[in-house]
């Protein structure tokens, strides 16, 4: 402890003006004008940013004022077009309906008619008879038909 006292590693020292000043750093007050001209060149500043933010705060008012006014007529087309969309596609879900039901009546109405031909069909065609059959057929009908007819007028049979 006793030679701590003599120890100077922990004692502050001043430390010397380094050779290349010749006398004390005064500053630069007389240059600039002090105080004052430090408020003149804050001014000056202000008032150019002031000038400035008001520009850019005019333009970016202009251009809101466009836009909104660009979506609200840009809104009120959309709007439009979803009425006149929605209205059309109710008078097509409507038209649909109704052919489609027409459909129906009409499907209902050949189905009849298909059953009708299919029953029909037997009695007009006869497949199982052949052509010199039905020609023979035809010529005897035809002389009955005759004679019946001579019958009918009154002539002789002999």
């Amino acid at each position: 402890y006793a030679k701590a006292g003599d120890a100077t590693a922990l004692l502050q020292q001043q430390p010397e003006a380094p050779e290349i000043f010749d006398a004390p750093y005064k500053g630069m007050q007389s240059e600039n004008g002090g105080v004052i001209g430090m408020l003149e060149v804050i001014e000056s500043d202000f008032a150019r940013l002031e000038a400035d933010t008001k520009s850019a705060e005019a333009t970016a008012q202009k251009e809101y004022d466009t836009f909104m006014t660009d979506s609200k007529v840009d809104k009120e087309s959309k709007t439009k077009d979803i009425e006149h969309k929605t209205a059309k596609k109710q008078d097509e879900s409507q038209a649909l309906t109704v052919k489609n039901e027409d459909l129906e009546g009409t499907q209902k109405e050949l189905d009849a008619a298909l059953a009708y031909f299919d029953k029909l069909k037997p009695s007009c065609v006869d497949a199982g008879v052949s052509y010199e059959d039905r020609v023979a057929r035809r010529k005897e009908e035809i002389e009955s038909l005759q004679e019946a007819l001579r019958i009918l007028n009154g002539e002789d049979l002999a």
